[in-house]
C-alpha cells in the first residue's frame, strides 16, 4: 500500500477557488490510480474525480465536471484538485484514494485500497 497526505482545504466563499493536493509515500506512485472522494454531515462517501495511472485519462461526478480538474505530477509523486466555481454544497471532507487495479470509469470506493486522512473544504455561501 501507499500512504497518502492531503492538504489544501479551507474556507471560501461560494465562487471561490481551492486547489487540493494529494502527496504519495512507500511505493511507486506510477503504479496506482488515484481518486478524489468526498463525505459530507450526515452523507455516504461520495466520488468526485478520478486520474489514471500515468495521467492520460480522467473521470468526474457529474456534480463537479466543467469545475474541478485532477491532474497528477508522479515525479513530485502528487495529485491535485483544482476546484473552480466553488458552492457550498461541495463544503465536505475531501478524500483522496489510491488503488493498483486497472483504469475503470467506475468512482466505486472499493477500487481503492489506500486512503488519506482527509482534508476539510467549507464554502460558505
Amino acid at each position: 500500500q501507499v500512504q497518502l497526505v492531503e492538504s489544501g482545504g479551507g474556507l471560501v466563499q461560494a465562487g471561490g477557488s481551492l486547489r487540493l493536493s494529494c502527496v504519495a509515500s512507500g511505493r511507486t506512485f506510477s503504479a496506482y490510480t488515484v481518486g478524489w472522494f468526498r463525505q459530507a454531515p450526515g452523507k455516504e462517501r461520495g466520488f468526485v474525480a478520478a486520474i489514471s495511472k500515468y495521467g492520460a485519462a480522467t473521470y468526474y461526478a457529474d456534480s463537479v465536471k466543467g469545475r474541478f480538474t485532477i491532474s497528477r505530477d508522479n515525479a513530485k509523486n502528487t495529485v491535485y484538485l483544482q476546484m473552480n466555481s466553488l458552492k457550498p454544497e461541495d463544503t465536505a471532507v475531501y478524500y483522496c484514494a489510491a488503488g493498483q487495479g486497472p483504469w475503470v470509469r467506475s468512482g466505486r470506493s472499493a477500487d481503492y485500497d489506500s486512503w488519506g486522512q482527509g482534508t476539510q473544504v467549507t464554502v460558505s455561501s
